[in-house]
Parts: structure tokens; C-alpha cells; sequence
């Protein structure tokens, strides 16, 4: 069986152990990146393809007559047409709960930074600012302690879980938001008190029709003024211009995302702009330890391995 993997760039094979994938078919064309323009070329004879983010659309499904399973080398599942690829009898996988360590580390570090400014300091270090000072130390950024402080989840699934455990080790209040998709549970807060009463707001929720947008200027207005926001989600989440605007305004007191709406962001993206206090934007790289990389892989290979135990295809 031939496979392909269309954007090895997106996981630095180098770095991995790359034995099994290899191994779990007989024949592998890799591809550091795949552009629009050469999917269907590089598909045509693949009876499984590997994509991280290269889109799989209905016209691409519909020439690739020898394609017999799909791997998404990653949880989000948004860049294959699902319906067309139902029509087709192409069965869909993902991989689910490989960075369930990395991004809750990510997320607290985002949060530690907003709190604590190390990030400023250390750059005034570097600016020679300390060696400058007329006393000891530096106090012209202002931290705050998150003992006593209230943080907000917005999805609690296993990431969230694991975010509202790292803030109960620091001595926070943790509020849950209500579900988007069920009925009102015990232990969970209606998303307005949760704005109104959390110092931190951290998501991590998917990106659907119910939740796209959500962070937008009606719910930046409901946040508890001077509160955080902190997104290792999905950029679709939030209203860009109106965090922004927000941040500029001050009634937030800081902001840090992994994610942003478009990847890569252009380079006059809203919130690429320097003079916009109190943000900090890391390039989607929550996930990206070596661990989680090997896990995510490790995943795909159990993927391919089960749908040929399960098809016969051995």
C-alpha cells in the first residue's frame, strides 16, 4: 500500500521516531509542504494520505480514485470535507489527547507571564535598564498575585481540566462555564457571571458556529475590567479588532494567544501591531514538544494500523 504525507514540515520528523509510520505501509512519498496547486498530483495514486493542515476538499476526494482512508495529524478535523469524504466511503481519523500535557503548560506559562511581566523585565535587563537603575530592582511593571484571583474556563474538556487544576495549585478560584451543547449542570457558571467575576479567562473550547466569534465587544464589555485573557484554543474564538481595541482602551489588563484567526497571520494582521499594550501572541506552539509530536505521530500510525485490521488490508 502507497501512502502520503503532505506537510512533514508541520511535525519535524527529524526529531521524532519515524520507524513505525514508516513500516506501517509499503510505500511513503513525504512532502515537507504541500501547496494548493499540487494536492491532487501528489494524491493520485496515495491509498492513505497524512495532512496536519493541507485541505482535502470535495474536488480533490473525487479524483483520488485509489484513496481508501484518511489521516489528520492532528485533533481538528475542519481542513477534510467530512460530508464528501462520507460520500466517497473514505473513513476519517484524527488524533486526540496527544498534547494534553503541553498545552496546559503553555497556557499556565501565558498566564504567569500576564501576571507576573517576566517577559518585560527580562527585555529590560537586555536594554540595560537594570544596570542603569538608581536601586535594586525594577518596578515599573506591575504584577499581580493569582492567589486569591478567580479563573474563568471556558471549555472543560481534558485541557480545560488540567488548566483548573494548575490554577487550584495556585491557590485560584476556578469558574466553569456552562456547556454550549448540553443543559445547565450543577458546578457550572452562566457565561455572563462567569465574565463579570473571573480576573483570568482562559479557553479552550472548539471552534464552532456556537462558539465562533464569542469573545466579541459584548462579551469583552461583560469581562471584569483589568482581567485576563488567555486563548490556546482556536483564533475564531475571539473578535481580534475588538481585543484590540480593548486592550488599547485598557479595560482589559492583558491578553496572550497561541492562536490567531488566520495562520500564518499576515504582517498587517489587527493585533500584529507593537503599540498595542499588554499582549503576547506565540506562533500555535503550545503543542509542539518533542513528547507531543511523538505522541501525535505515534497516534497516526495506531490509525492506519487499526483500519487495516479492521478492513482486512494487512
Amino acid at each position: 500500500m502507497r501512502g502520503v504525507f503532505l506537510d512533514t514540515l508541520t511535525m519535524k520528523l527529524e526529531e521524532l521516531d519515524t520507524s513505525a509510520l514508516i513500516n506501517s505501509l509499503d510505500q511513503w512519498d513525504f512532502y515537507e509542504t504541500t501547496s494548493p496547486e499540487t494536492v491532487a498530483e501528489r494524491i493520485a495514486e496515495a491509498e492513505v494520505i497524512v495532512t496536519n493542515k493541507v485541505v482535502i476538499n470535495r474536488s480533490l476526494l473525487a479524483q483520488a480514485g485509489k484513496l481508501k482512508m484518511i489521516c489528520v495529524c492532528a485533533t481538528g478535523t475542519n481542513n477534510i470535507d467530512l460530508s464528501a469524504a462520507q460520500e466517497f466511503n473514505i473513513p476519517v481519523y484524527n488524533v486526540k489527547g496527544y498534547a494534553d500535557a503541553s498545552v496546559p503548560q503553555h497556557t499556565l506559562a501565558l498566564i504567569l507571564a500576564l501576571a507576573s511581566k517576566w517577559h518585560n523585565y527580562h527585555s529590560d535587563v537586555l536594554a540595560g535598564r537594570w544596570s542603569q537603575s538608581e536601586i535594586f530592582c525594577l518596578l515599573d511593571h506591575p504584577v499581580i498575585e493569582l492567589s486569591g484571583k478567580t479563573l474563568g474556563i471556558i471549555g472543560f474538556g481534558t485541557l480545560g481540566q488540567k488548566v483548573a487544576k494548575l490554577g487550584q495549585a495556585l491557590d485560584m478560584r476556578v469558574l466553569v462555564a456552562e456547556s454550549f451543547r448540553s443543559a445547565p449542570a450543577e458546578g457550572r457558571t452562566a457565561l455572563k457571571q462567569l465574565c463579570a467575576e473571573s480576573d483570568v479567562i482562559s479557553l479552550h473550547c472548539p471552534l464552532t458556529q456556537e462558539t465562533e466569534l464569542l469573545v466579541d465587544e459584548r462579551f469583552i464589555r461583560a469581562m471584569k475590567p483589568g482581567a485576563l485573557l488567555v486563548n490556546t484554543a482556536r483564533g475564531g474564538l475571539v473578535d481580534e479588532r475588538a481585543l484590540a481595541e480593548a486592550l488599547r482602551s485598557g479595560h482589559l489588563g492583558g491578553a496572550a494567544l497561541d492562536v490567531l484567526s488566520q495562520e500564518p497571520p499576515p504582517v498587517d494582521h489587527p493585533l500584529l501591531d507593537g503599540a498595542i499594550p499588554n499582549l503576547i501572541i506565540t506562533p500555535h506552539n503550545a503543542w509542539i514538544s518533542r513528547e507531543s509530536r511523538q505522541r501525535l505521530l505515534n497516534g497516526v500510525v495506531e490509525n492506519i494500523v487499526s483500519w487495516q485490521r479492521d478492513s482486512g488490508r494487512h
